[in-house]
């Protein structure tokens, strides 16, 4: 290879994207690897620079395979374990779904690549970011969304993780594809001809510098206030998802729960998603005994429960839900708080356009769920002194969508001073899903400054708070319940402000922005 043939043209290149894209999945569920997040983009961006179009999507195509399929491989236990569907073929739905989403990055570079081959620093790493950045949030939200390690993942630690209340999970994926791709072309400038290049070096170097390190000159801002504090019980049930809705194993868990509600000395008592895995008329059937003793006990002053369970019925349609219980909500219509879930899963809860044929083959109950409202009211608990600390539901995969949370803070005064995430991840067994669900869960701390409870079938069961930290956690694949005390808090983070208004219009603009230089090179004559 001669000295000047760009290092995307190699062979090599392409074995270096693929283990890069592999490598970058895994700071997505180990935080102390924050810093892996970067370098691996790095390696894409100096791959990318000086290539042709063609040959810049081949590159960030392997890229966003080879992570998605690193990051999401457990999806092969939900469909071939619990699912039924033949190991191939849920092999390929894996791939293929990580081939599909990386299209999004394929095309993005195709189009910025031509000016990525110039010898300056800025202009191109900016480019590079705008193209990462709108991959990203086209996996982000077309076709529902699946943003699942999302680059800014990795970084609930580390020096990224301070911008998280100012620009989200997908500002940190764009800072940091700036970062490392600003540190590329500063060497590639370094090494490259003219007595110029150490100023734009120099230039590239502060960019990194200024990215990674000015969180650190100023003391961390804390955008909201300390409220009351809970002392909070978490179940984890720890039910094997081939017995969650065996008749059989059924009462057992179920008498579990009931023991473990009913026992908890806390403010607020939390149950898993589909705690209660049956439909109000199954439930009346099966253990007609078990709501109306939950109502007795959370009716008396100062108890409150949130229980995840299913509402409706198979002839009107059904929901993904959880039940509040307290002797407030039992005094609405109702008799109960009602939150069902907003954001379902494909596949999981609703059956795409033209894919029934896939979820034929797959043994998975109540696949076709309705969707709940987006900014659904909080929960209260209201304590002895009279305060009243507001609580959030959300539901397993809902938070994965920052935006979608951050609606319910556009009115101050109505929004959660605590967020609680209830969820069943025992699709998926014993594999990284259950440390990266905590991740997504702590960043979502970090960007609304609030914090977070998770109960949980299967863990991350935990506590975290508002600064994005576990304070308390169980071990995972256990059965228990976890108590300890959470402060809910006040106040609206500048992300919450604009994303809860907006949406993410404002990162799509900038990067749009940052990417047109690189489209106008490609014009030119």
């Amino acid at each position: 290879m001669s000295a000047t043939r760009p290092f995307g043209t190699s062979t090599f290149a392409l074995a270096a994207v693929l283990a890069a894209g592999a490598v970058h999945a895994l700071p997505a569920g180990r935080a102390d690897l924050w810093w892996l997040q970067p370098l691996c983009v790095g390696v894409l961006a100096a791959a990318v620079a000086g290539t042709s179009r063609g040959r810049a999507a081949l590159l960030g195509g392997l890229f966003a395979t080879a992570w998605g399929v690193a990051a999401t491989w457990w999806l092969f236990i939900s469909m071939h374990r619990y699912g039924g569907l033949p190991a191939p073929l849920a092999a390929a739905a894996v791939v293929l779904l990580a081939a599909f989403l990386a299209i999004y990055l394929a095309m993005a570079l195709a189009a910025v690549a031509p000016g990525l081959a110039r010898h300056r620093v800025l202009a191109p790493a900016g480019a590079f970011a705008g193209a990462w950045t709108i991959a990203e949030l086209a996996r982000g939200t077309l076709f529902t969304g699946f943003p699942w390690a999302a680059a800014g993942y990795g970084h609930v630690q580390g020096p990224l993780s301070a911008w998280a209340p100012w620009v989200g999970v997908y500002g940190i994926g764009a800072l940091a594809a700036f970062a490392a791709a600003a540190a590329v072309f500063a060497w590639r400038r370094g090494r490259g001809p003219g007595p110029s290049r150490w100023p734009a070096t120099a230039i590239g170097l502060a960019a990194l510098a200024g990215v990674l390190g000015a969180p650190a000159l100023a003391p961390e801002p804390s955008f909201t206030q300390p409220g009351a504090t809970l002392r909070v019980a978490l179940l984890q049930t720890n039910v094997s998802q081939d017995q969650k809705f065996s008749v059989e194993a059924m009462p057992q868990a179920l008498r579990w729960t009931e023991a473990a509600l009913l026992a908890a000395q806390a403010d607020l008592v939390v149950g898993p998603e589909t705690v209660i895995p049956l439909l109000p008329d199954q439930l009346q059937a099966f253990m007609p005994t078990l709501w109306p003793g939950l109502q007795k006990h959370f009716g008396q002053p100062g108890r409150h429960a949130l229980i995840g369970l299913p509402l409706g019925s198979f002839e009107a349609g059904y929901t993904n839900s959880v039940a509040g219980l307290s002797a407030e909500a039992m005094a609405r219509p109702g008799g109960f708080y009602r939150y069902d879930k907003h954001h379902l899963v494909p596949f999981g809860e609703f059956i795409p356009t033209g894919f029934r044929w896939f979820t034929d083959l797959m043994n998975i109950p109540l696949g076709d769920f309705a969707r709940g409202p987006l900014a659904a009211p909080s929960f209260e608990v209201r304590l002895a002194d009279g305060r009243v600390e507001r609580i959030g539901p959300n539901i397993c995969y809902e938070d994965l969508f920052g935006e979608e949370l951050a609606a319910r803070f556009v009115d101050p005064a109505t929004a959660p001073t605590i967020l609680a995430n209830v969820s069943n991840i025992g699709w998926f067994g014993d594999t990284v899903a259950i440390p990266q669900h905590l991740q997504i869960s702590r960043l979502r701390a970090l960007e609304l400054q609030r914090p977070m409870l998770r109960a949980t079938n299967t863990g991350a069961t935990a506590i975290v708070d508002h600064r994005g930290r576990v304070t308390h956690a169980l071990a995972p694949l256990t059965r228990g319940v976890l108590t300890g005390e959470v402060q809910g808090r006040t106040g609206v983070t500048p992300y919450a402000a604009w994303a809860g208004r907006v949406g993410l219009w404002p990162l799509l603009l900038v990067a749009l922005l940052l990417m047109l230089p690189a489209l106008r090179r490609r014009r030119a004559p």
